[in-house]
């Protein structure tokens, strides 16, 4: 207190301004300190425990419903879907809609359920005469069982290959009881109903391996012959065509020659028929005739004489005709115009 006196002896003016202050700082301070005191009562404490909860909480939510929407899948119409848990099949759906799996346990396989269309390679085979022929076909499949395709193929692609391997194998031994010609020869040749005989055989084999699947149709496309034996095979097949033509003209020759036959026979059998009835036609004029000419001659014998005569004319002279009579003769007169 002495020390504050000593300071300010003799000046109370300076006394008073640092007892007091400046009124206008006092003022300018007040309100500083008015405004200071208002920002700090309308702010709240920071509770970073309340706020990392709300984050925790807000990010497992968002993570479950993560969650849920990877592991609902659709079933569409035209498809299977399969479940597997650990790597083993527990089910399968194929209704239309939506379904849930476990997450984390189970997963989704897809396979379709509509027809398919499997376009197989090109093999060669061996005939019955031990002759190379290359077979280009195609098959027309389907799942029925998408647990067994799974469970023993794994995958459609496998399931592809052994489809694959049966269809060639049945083809190989059915085609192999048949000769090289009766194969390639449509006229002898005796496939039959190959196709439906393969179509058999290869599902037969799928069902007892219970594979899953099931072949609709096997088709040969096309029937190929390896490049170094095409000429041969050429030159075989045009000494048959030009064989079968010689037989069809042999042929032709023969059925020509038996109709002809045939034809001059009742040519001949017409023409006798003609020549008879003729025959008796004319005799029966002839009959005819002589009975008028005798009437005639009956009725009036001097005309018919001259009848006669100039008749005979007709058949005795003609342009360059020279006949010597004598000038006595009858024929003679009746020339000259003498009718007495």
């Amino acid at each position: 207190m002495s020390n504050n006196n000593n300071q300010y002896d003799g000046d109370l003016e300076r006394f008073a301004k640092s007892l007091f202050g400046n009124n206008k700082n006092k003022k300018k301070i007040d309100s500083g300190d008015l405004q200071d005191t208002k920002i700090v009562k309308e702010k709240k404490p920071f509770n970073g425990r309340q706020f990392f909860k709300s984050a925790i909480l807000l990010t497992v939510i968002f993570a479950v419903f993560v969650i849920l929407i990877a592991n609902v899948y659709v079933v569409k119409e035209n498809e299977f879907r399969v479940v597997r848990q650990f790597g083993e099949v527990v089910k399968y759906e194929d209704e239309p809609g939506l379904n849930m799996k476990i997450p984390f346990i189970q997963s989704v396989t897809t396979l379709p359920k509509n027809l398919m269309t499997y376009d197989m390679t090109q093999e060669e085979i061996n005939t019955l005469d031990k002759k190379r022929i290359i077979i280009d076909n195609y098959a027309v499949w389907r799942v029925t069982d998408p647990k067994s395709l799974i469970s023993n193929s794994g995958t459609l692609i496998n399931a592809e290959s052994r489809m694959e391997e049966f269809i060639y194998s049945v083809i190989r031994t059915q085609l192999g009881q048949l000769n090289y010609d009766q194969i390639i020869n449509d006229e002898n040749s005796k496939r039959g109903s190959l196709n439906d005989r393969v179509t058999e055989e290869v599902n037969k084999f799928l069902k007892s391996g219970n594979f899953g699947i099931e072949v609709v149709d096997v088709r040969i496309r096309r029937t190929d012959l390896p490049q170094e034996n095409e000429q041969s095979v050429y030159t075989r097949m045009i000494s048959e065509r030009e064989s079968i033509a010689q037989r069809y003209l042999s042929e032709g020759d023969a059925e020509k020659n038996k109709i002809v036959a045939q034809t001059d026979r009742e040519v001949r059998e017409l023409l006798a028929t003609a020549e008879k009835e003729a025959a008796v036609i004319r005799a029966q004029g002839e009959a005819e005739a002589a009975q008028i000419y005798n009437a005639a001659f009956s009725r009036d014998p001097e005309f018919y004489g001259l009848y006669r005569t100039l008749e005979s004319y007709k058949k005795t002279i003609g342009e360059d005709t020279v006949i010597i009579l004598p000038s006595n003769s009858p024929y003679a007169r009746v020339l000259s115009g003498y009718l007495e």
